[in-house]
């Protein structure tokens, strides 16, 4: 049981991890280091009344299995606009 509660912090309470694994954006699934295929592509944030760059991006993970079945255009538009019709509503 301590064991799960360990973790890599300093003393100010950051995650100093060596690794943190990633997961797909789309599917979930964890993204292993050695997947050379996954990309991760940060999508800028607009204000919506004037259209400008807020300096903020939203990160989309996709693992090299998605992209390997010809599925990562559809799998990054399908997220980027999941993405902005939850920013269209808040």
């Amino acid at each position: 049981d301590t064991l799960n509660n360990l973790t890599m912090q300093n003393e100010s309470g950051q995650n100093v991890d060596l690794y943190v694994p990633r997961k797909c954006s789309y599917t979930n699934r964890l993204i292993p280091a050695k997947d050379h295929g996954a990309v991760q592509i940060n999508v800028a944030n607009i204000d919506p009344s004037t259209g400008l760059y807020t300096g903020e991006a939203t990160p989309f993970a996709l693992t090299g299995y998605i992209r390997n079945k010809s599925e990562g255009d559809m799998a990054f538009t399908t997220l980027v606009q999941e993405s902005d019709a939850k920013a269209m509503s808040s």
